[in-house]
């Protein structure tokens, strides 16, 4: 390889790194959000079930938010922010549905039976389509100025692949530790058979502990899509409202803030959510309909909601 390729490649990747930086708090979202969906399957369909979401995640990323973020970005910057509020409201209208179903409004889908992994895939590439723009977008936002389309394509594609596999090798790796945990429990090792046996023991409580942490993720990083985007286009309060804990938190710390910004944000996300899900069951009503919000579930035969 020549020393002018490498450079380039050097330099692309150097790019790709400080792009990325700032959109790692949504890739450790998107790894928190995504092993709910592949609850409920058999361990022998985990795997393949987190390899079509990622496979649906770099077709998100390379076909629909890397094409139209340049285009848009060039020819209609105007049209993004309302694009952001869209998937915002949605991440929200989801993160909202799952704290109704944890206070028992669960719309009877506690006993539909298996979960249907068709339908299940295509919502977690729904949610993955609203974090993975994000994602690209914090990354476009940050590359140096000056760069031309075929680099700017080349270091978003490095961020594309890279991101992925980050996010569904940590997925895949979080909902196959208990089968780690039982090939440790049959070890001959003593000490190795305790330490599988306690992995195995926890895996409940770490799911539940995941779950909500996706459902929190959810309605943060929805909730900010919606109070950032709504600024953009003119709509300030909430946004000077973000600003103004920001601004009383600083001198404890950039910690104590961003955990200010995560609690504004999440809660704006729950009382969006809130108010998506009552628009969407009044229009359902009205219109005589009865609404699933569930992801994946199929109904037995023979029951009745």
């Amino acid at each position: 390889m020549s020393v002018g390729l490498l450079a380039v490649v050097d330099d692309i990747l150097s790019a790709a790194m400080k792009a990325s930086a700032k959109a790692a708090g949504v890739v450790i979202d998107d790894a928190a959000v995504t092993p709910q969906y592949v609850q409920g399957l058999t361990p022998a369909r985990e795997l393949p079930v987190v390899a079509k979401i990622a496979l649906g995640s770099i077709a998100n990323k390379f076909v629909i938010i890397i094409p139209i973020a340049l285009l848009l970005t060039a020819f209609a910057p105007w049209v993004l922010p309302y694009l952001l509020i869209l998937g915002g409201g949605y991440l929200c209208f989801e993160g909202a549905e799952k704290v109704l179903e944890w206070f028992g409004f669960g719309h009877g889908h506690a006993d539909e039976g298996e979960r249907n992994e068709n339908r299940l895939v295509w919502g977690a590439i729904r949610t993955d389509l609203i974090l993975s723009t994000e994602i690209m977008l914090i990354s476009l936002a940050n590359l140096e100025a000056g760069m031309g389309i075929w680099q700017t394509l080349l270091v978003l594609a490095v961020i594309a692949v890279v991101m992925t596999g980050v996010v569904y090798g940590a997925v895949a790796l979080l909902v196959k530790i208990d089968d780690i945990g039982l090939g440790m429990a049959k070890s001959p090792v003593r000490r190795v058979r305790h330490t599988g046996t306690r992995i195995v023991r926890s895996m409940p409580a770490v799911f539940r502990v995941i779950s909500v942490i996706g459902t929190v993720a959810m309605l943060w990083v929805g909730g900010h899509l919606v109070i950032v985007n709504l600024g953009e286009i003119g709509w300030h309060v909430l946004s000077d409202l973000l600003h103004g804990v920001e601004h009383l938190l600083e001198p404890l710390g950039g910690v104590v803030v961003w955990v200010g910004d995560t609690a504004v944000s999440a809660v704006a996300g729950l009382i969006a959510g809130l108010i998506i899900v009552g628009v969407v069951l009044g229009i359902s009503r009205l219109l005589g309909k009865q609404p699933s919000f569930d992801e994946g579930h199929q109904k037995v035969p023979g029951t009745q909601h």
